[in-house]
């Protein structure tokens, strides 16, 4: 055969026979599942164009997990209908550290078909299948798939299908239509689904390290007005010692769910008769908001920000002005009539604030001018996304806009993510990594974005270049800005090391121009300012969520909402220490005194199920000494304290904001 032209590999260049595979080049490396050809993902049994440039992609890479994971819903999706001939088929995408499949079933899967579910994929699994990739006209996959309506309505949609299926990565897409077969050993069709690719060489590449998760149910391309399908949600890695690790993480995550905790501790709940994402504060929880509150509120006066305060609802006519209608249309919630006009709840507080802001004359000598306020906003999330307070319909944000100077911005965003920073590490998060989105830059999509190229391209470089000097980390999110300009994302990683978006920075150029902003400036002129949007916590609500998982509960003592519990060893001794606890609720310490009926080492048993960070005990010992006992989260105990010695050590520890 003849030598094709020389094809970069990795940065070396050398020439194979044409009809070369990427099987046959990359085939001695195990690791290798798949190629990148001139960019593209590839499978290994595909050959190498000539000229081509190509990469290897590996199990451990994140396109390579996504191709294992991909493969894996696959593999799902042919067990079920091995066990369920009648199941239909709708979309199944890798999703982080997975993967999941929609299916049209008559009855809910139940954890025994989950497990019915793995035995037959493993089986699957064993027999080595492969992967054959078939391109076939949109007449031709209609007529295969006639069984299948929701495949067939994917084939219309095509390139637009990833936007249809929540964000996911389609089943179709590209300018080809494919078809997947999975054949068996003897050359023998066992199974084929639309998809785009690639896939793993073979379905032995999945092993043993795989694993159905649970089942629920799922609206069709997300829409409340489609069908509602059963999800199943499964993980696959590259060993089993990975799967195991990661099971791990995930036993110990369901310990900390926030949901959970919330009600063992009484913090806060969600109310039917009130709507999904729609949460209400008990005492409690009420405590643990109102301490944020406190803290952030004085924050922003330390930081130079003055607050303000303004409705939830306005006239529509003020969200097309700020150009969230239409960019923002679908996640506001419908307009209502008030007196013959269109009011909306807001979902966002810039276009009051500029209100604010254009309220009378600005000079350049005001600026910064820094507006602050706990904004309540409502957004019309869907239903299949919506979670416990990390994902709500109505919260309160902390929300601030910076009206600067095109000079003053690098500072100003220097600032803010300091101030955001030393925030996460009073609350004790202290591992971040930054996310700058940006526009997407392809075709049609930037229409989604306002202003021009170089506006863009300068507010990027300003975010880049401010977010490269604090030494972290800085990923690129492009797509991911909003309309308006793009923002750097403070991403902390919690205690069992679980990555969560906080804190934003956006840089608006468009918002000052559609409101007609100005400042008189240094020479006279009436010139434009630059809006930074920030938000620290970002929704008060998320962040109390994530708080509850990061700390298990167990909070420091200067945010636990009782931080200390008095327990006496019998009642005759209740008063006592009733005294000892007025003590220190003169000093302004959180205090209760377990009054119950119940016997002694059952109280000592619920004040730990609390996780109050002090509890003290009083029997005649310590009345006698005038002291008390100690016994701390971790169950170890220390006796006979003087109560003035046990006040001072409670109270410094609230002052220090140290965890106990």
């Amino acid at each position: 055969m003849s030598a094709q032209p020389p094809q970069s590999v990795a940065g070396d260049e050398r020439s194979v026979t044409e009809g070369t595979t990427g099987t046959e080049r990359f085939g001695s490396d195990k690791k290798v599942i798949a190629m990148r050809v001139d960019g593209r993902l590839q499978d290994l049994f595909r050959e190498i164009p000539d000229g081509a440039t190509v990469e290897p992609v590996t199990i451990e890479s994140e396109d390579g997990l996504n191709i294992l994971r991909h493969s894996a819903a696959h593999v799902l999706a042919q067990a079920v209908q091995q066990i369920n001939p009648k199941a239909r088929l709708g979309i199944g995408p890798p999703v982080k550290d997975g993967f999941y499949y929609d299916f049209d079933v008559e009855h809910p899967f139940q954890p025994d078909d989950l497990k019915a579910l793995e035995k037959a994929m493993q089986k699957i699994v064993n027999e080595g299948q492969t992967f054959s990739r078939r391109v076939v006209t949109d007449e031709d996959a209609r007529t295969e798939l006639a069984g299948e309506p929701y495949k067939i309505e994917l084939i219309g949609l095509k390139g637009n299908a990833a936007d249809a299926a929540e964000g996911a990565d389609a089943e179709v897409g590209g300018g080809e239509l494919t078809i997947y077969d999975n054949v068996r050993r003897d050359g023998s069709r066992a199974w084929g689904d639309l998809c785009r690719g690639p896939h793993v060489p073979s379905t032995k590449v999945l092993g043993n390290a795989f694993k159905l998760l649970r089942s629920g149910g799922a609206y069709w391309r997300g829409s409340e007005k489609n069908p509602q399908l059963q999800r199943i949600y499964g993980t696959a890695w590259p060993t089993k010692d990975e799967l195991k690790a990661y099971t791990d993480r995930l036993a110990e995550a369901e310990k900390r769910d926030h949901r959970k905790l919330g009600a063992e501790l009484d913090l806060f709940s969600f109310p039917d008769e009130l709507g999904s994402g729609l949460p209400v504060f008990h005492p409690k929880g009420g405590v643990i908001k109102r301490e944020m509150e406190d803290y952030v509120r004085r924050r922003h006066i330390e930081e130079g920000f003055e607050y303000v305060g303004t409705p939830h609802i306005s006239k529509e006519a003020l969200f097309h002005t700020s150009g969230h209608l239409p960019y923002y249309a679908d996640g506001m919630f419908a307009p209502f009539d008030v007196d013959g006009t269109d009011y909306r709840l807001k979902a966002m507080n810039c276009p009051m604030h500029n209100l604010i802001f254009r309220s009378r004359g600005r000079s350049y000598r005001e600026l910064p001018l820094r507006l602050f306020e706990f904004g309540s906003v409502y957004r019309n999330e869907k239903s299949g996304v919506v979670h416990g307070l990390t994902r709500v319909r109505g919260f309160a944000q902390d929300d601030s806009h910076s009206y600067v100077t095109p000079e003053q911005a690098p500072d100003e965003i220097r600032h803010l993510l300091k101030f955001v920073l030393s925030l996460l590490r009073d609350f004790g998060l202290d591992e971040f990594y930054l996310e700058l989105s940006t526009r997407d830059e392809e075709g049609d999509k930037k229409d989604k974005f306002i202003g021009s190229d170089e506006q863009w391209a300068h507010a990027t470089q300003v975010l880049e270049e401010v977010g490269r000097e604090t030494g972290l980390e800085l990923v690129p999110d492009p797509g991911g800005a909003a309309y308006y300009g793009p923002k750097i994302s403070v991403q902390a990683r919690d205690a069992i090391g679980r990555s969560w978006q906080m804190s934003t920075i956006q840089y608006d150029f468009n918002q000052p121009e559609r409101f007609g902003l100005e400042f008189q400036a240094a020479d006279g002129t009436r010139q434009q300012p630059v809006m930074i949007h920030s938000a620290k916590f970002g929704s008060i609500e998320r962040f109390l969520g994530v708080l509850v998982e990061h700390y298990a509960g167990a909070f420091p003592p200067w945010l636990s909402p009782v931080q200390v519990l008095g327990v006496p060893v019998a009642e005759e001794f209740a008063d006592y220490l009733q005294d000892v606890l007025n003590q220190l609720k003169v000093k302004g310490v959180r205090v209760e005194l377990d009054a119950s009926d119940d016997r002694f080492p059952k109280k000592i048993r619920n004040a730990s199920k609390s996780k109050v960070p002090f509890v003290l005990i009083a029997g005649e010992e310590d009345r006698t000494a005038g002291a008390v006992s100690f016994r701390y989260r971790d169950g170890s105990q220390k006796n006979n304290v003087p109560v003035e010695a046990a006040i001072q050590e409670i109270v410094a520890a609230i002052g220090a904001r140290q965890q106990v």
